[in-house]
């Protein structure tokens, strides 16, 4: 089995024979090259322009619940380059609304009415695109190829699991089995899984400090995806440190070490993935020392990112708020899995 840091893990994709492989030449469902659109005459639209996993989740999870129907897309090979990581999904629809991406949008409509084929035959598939693939007229920009894990779901129990553990600030996972063609959350899966598609829950931003930097950052980050909750220290609740997880970022943009302090020392002890501090590399030094008589070791205070940012110096709160999201995205893109699944 082969781990792949963008929470998948698959094995064994092409192993039965009860499953078709769309585009290819030597399983395909058709021998010669042709059009996709030959495959089924559907009219696929997007309904939700979006990428976040939840969302996509939720979705197929709806229009299984409402239309006793729908299918649930992944990204589970590339071939050369992709606009998308492993992983990737789409959920589709039987009245051919489609949500996620699996390319750079290139593609999703064509992989939408390969899905609801599916659904009509009842059969799940695998799908190749791009580069090894039989359709001539499906073109990835990248010029490599991917194959796509189509299944047709037939229980949404599995779907709404992972959704309440990431609800719950808990890692989640769906088992697929190629062979059975089912789908399964974590706690069921068996050890013949032929991937394993992981989720974290949704990237979370807890900023303290005060004036126009608190404000900008706020109205960045809620606009960025990241669930966002800010805290000046004088005016409404007090700070909960419960808010802090491991798909947490601090971010503290005081301008005062006695004001940042009782902040820092929480966010120190409750091990977020990013932690990042206003203030000089002279600041820095200076909280340093003041971290020191607290008892912090030089490896927790190692964890701080001072100068706070991806870039500097920022001389306005935008530019702050833009290198600020800009470094807490790059840190999450690089996060691994912690083995809870």
């Amino acid at each position: 089995m082969e781990q792949f840091e963008t929470g998948i893990t698959a094995r064994r994709l092409f192993e039965s024979p009860s499953i078709s492989v769309s585009g290819s030449s030597p399983r395909s469902i058709m021998s010669t090259a042709r059009s996709i659109h030959d495959v089924i005459p559907a009219v696929p639209f997007c309904a939700i322009m979006t990428d976040d996993p939840e969302m996509i989740l939720s979705y197929a999870a709806e229009r299984l619940e409402k239309d006793g129907k729908s299918a649930l897309v992944t990204l589970v090979d590339i071939r050369g380059g992709s606009a998308r990581a492993l992983g990737a999904q789409m959920a589709v629809g039987t009245d051919g609304g489609y949500c996620g991406y699996v390319s750079g949008g290139c593609t999703e409509a064509a992989v939408a009415a390969e899905a609801i084929d599916a659904i009509a035959k009842g059969q799940d598939r695998f799908l190749l695109l791009g580069e090894g693939s039989t359709f001539f007229d499906v073109h990835l920009p990248c010029g490599g190829g991917i194959t796509l894990a189509i299944h047709v779901l037939k229980d949404a129990s599995p779907l709404r699991r992972v959704l309440a553990r990431l609800r719950s600030r808990r890692v989640g996972a769906l088992c697929y089995d190629a062979v059975k063609q089912t789908i399964t959350d974590a706690e069921d899966a068996e050890n013949g899984a032929s991937y394993i598609r992981r989720y974290r829950p949704r990237p979370r931003l807890v900023i303290c400090g005060r004036g126009i930097e608190l404000d900008c950052a706020t109205r960045v980050a809620s606009h960025s995806g990241f669930e966002t909750f800010a805290f000046d220290g004088q005016s409404g609740p007090g700070f909960d440190e419960t808010l802090v997880d491991a798909d947490t970022a601090v971010a503290l943009l005081f301008h005062n070490l006695d004001q940042e302090l009782p902040f820092l020392k929480i966010a120190l002890q409750r091990h977020p993935f990013y932690i990042g501090a206003l203030g000089s590399k002279r600041t820095h030094e200076r909280r340093r020392e003041a971290l020191r008589k607290f008892g912090c070791t030089n490896h927790d205070i190692d964890r701080i990112k001072a100068p706070i940012g991806m870039f500097g110096p920022a001389r306005d709160g935008n530019t702050l708020a833009l290198s600020i999201l800009a470094d807490v995205a790059a840190a999450r893109s690089i996060m691994k899995f912690d083995g809870d699944v």
